[in-house]
């Protein structure tokens, strides 16, 4: 996926965010804003090109406070769909919070 395609397709209000993500995202405290600085901001560490029905991708970023944020993000080249937002953990990452344990 191009990072540069999904940031045009946020700065177009292309955006359709999944009632998963938004109840995901209140649950986390996460806003709408911290989910566009993370995209504006970051990079894709994840490909995920055989999701269904949409090609997706794992961003990586920060929140409005500099937290680390991963944002998961699907599109069809039209509309970027908000899939979830979470705040990474060493539970599953390496210590950057960008490398998945094995």
């Amino acid at each position: 996926m191009d990072i540069d395609k999904i940031r045009k397709l946020f700065n177009d209000s292309q955006i359709r965010w999944s009632a998963h993500s938004l109840m995901r995202m209140q649950e986390r405290d996460i806003s709408r804003d911290d989910v566009k600085k993370c995209i504006f901001e970051g990079e894709i560490i994840e490909d995920y090109p055989e999701d269904y029905p949409y090609p997706s991708c794992l961003v990586f970023g920060h929140n409005e406070k500099n937290k680390v944020l991963h944002v998961v993000v699907g599109t069809d080249d039209t509309v970027v769909y908000v899939i979830t937002a979470y705040y990474p953990n060493t539970d599953k990452f390496e210590k950057d919070l960008k490398t998945r344990k094995e």
